[in-house]
């Protein structure tokens, strides 16, 4: 009898193990109903692209099929210039992309099925690997709130930013805002990912960004988010 109990146990420990993944980024099966990024991985240093000039390498893109996929579509962003590029992949799960070499990207997979609905991927970022460096600046920060475009009904406020860096050495993070479209007033350098309670002298629309800072000196800096207060 203890035999025949420890062998469910092992084959219960199988199921479980070999189950799927409920991690929103895909099941354990392939991906039938979400999917899965490969490669380039994420907050890395993709090295694997080949070379086509001094300036571009290609970059193959990798990702789980899904169940009923009409299309798949790979969107590509260059973090510097904030340029996005679409590129049809067809039925297929990897596609070849011309980057330019040294330049940080985001990317992600949408899908589109035969039923007209449309599945996304989570979004992740890679640096294209260009001339042997020692230091990588750091991905620009990803502005979290207050949200683009939000209205609040207080003056107090904490500003909140996602920053990575395949180093990890951030050294600081500068925080600018004012009421211009290109905000030029620091109002705080910081090393955490927030800032609490800056000045807001009254209702208006306030613009915000920041500059993120390595141990190196190397330097990114985020979109411009803004907000009104009432």
């Amino acid at each position: 009898m203890k035999k025949i109990i420890m062998a469910l146990a092992a084959i219960s420990l199988i199921a479980v193990g070999c189950g799927s993944n409920d991690d929103g980024n895909g099941e354990g099966n392939g991906g039938a109903t979400a999917i899965t990024l490969g490669m380039p991985a994420n907050n890395s240093e993709c090295i694997t692209g080949i070379s086509v000039s001094n300036l571009q390498s290609t970059v193959t893109f990798e990702w789980t099929a899904i169940e009923n996929t009409e299309t798949y579509f790979v969107y590509v962003t260059n973090l510097n210039t904030r340029t996005q590029l679409q590129y049809n992949a067809g039925t297929g799960t990897t596609k070849s992309i011309d980057l330019q070499k040294g330049t940080p990207y985001s990317w992600y997979i949408s899908s589109k099925k035969v039923s007209g609905e449309t599945v996304l991927s989570d979004t992740w970022k890679f640096y294209n690997a260009g001339e042997a460096v020692t230091s990588h600046p750091p991905f620009p920060a990803d502005l979290v709130s207050p949200v683009m475009s939000s209205t609040l009904e207080s003056t107090s406020v904490t500003l909140q930013w996602s920053t990575t860096d395949i180093d990890n050495d951030i050294a600081n993070h500068k925080v600018y805002m004012d009421s211009t479209t290109n905000p030029s007033t620091l109002i705080g350098t910081v090393t955490t990912q927030s800032l609490a309670n800056p000045v807001i002298n009254g209702g208006g629309t306030y613009y915000w960004k920041v500059v993120t800072t390595d141990n190196a000196g190397n330097a990114t800096t985020s979109p411009v988010f803004q907000f009104k207060v009432q």
